[in-house]
């Protein structure tokens, strides 16, 4: 079943891929996804944890709500919570932010070498196409997987 389901999501990515670079034709307006939002629970050692492993910089601190490089979101997990009236579930896998490294060997180590402990999902691992992956959780228990660039050939 994993195998189908990582062979799902490859094609989906292939897909959106295409799409974005133009060379499916698009019909009508779309909106444009500006970011994405994750709660924290320590805003400072998330920020360290992004900054440190994936290069992300602040672009606006205000209040709970950072935004970082790339479109990622930081938003105290208080404010969630009281915006929304509901409990923030972390850890509830049904989601995952996805980065892509070329040399993610080098990236493992860093990973492996980071100050805090790792908390790990999958460990490097290659998938039946040639890409490789790894998946963990972030200090908050926001899933992320780091793999490496597809090319239009792969996954065929």
């Amino acid at each position: 079943m994993a195998s189908r389901v990582n062979v799902i999501v490859l094609h989906a990515a292939r897909f959106f891929e295409t799409y974005r670079k133009g060379w499916i034709k698009r019909e009508g307006k779309r909106m444009k996804l500006k970011n994405v939002l994750i709660t924290v629970k320590d805003m400072e050692r998330s920020i360290a944890f992004y900054k440190e492993l994936f290069g992300l910089d602040v672009v606006l601190n205000q209040d709970g709500n950072v935004i970082l490089t790339e479109g990622l979101v930081l938003q105290d997990v208080g404010i969630w919570k009281e915006f929304l009236k509901k409990e923030v579930i972390f850890r509830n896998h049904a989601a995952e932010l996805y980065f892509e490294e070329a040399d993610l060997d080098r990236f493992v180590k860093k990973l492996e070498n980071y100050k805090e402990p790792v908390e790990y999902v999958n460990h490097l691992t290659e998938h039946s196409w040639g890409q490789k992956v790894i998946r963990f959780y972030d200090p908050d228990g926001n899933l992320i997987e780091v793999g490496t660039p597809m090319g239009k050939n792969q996954g065929n």
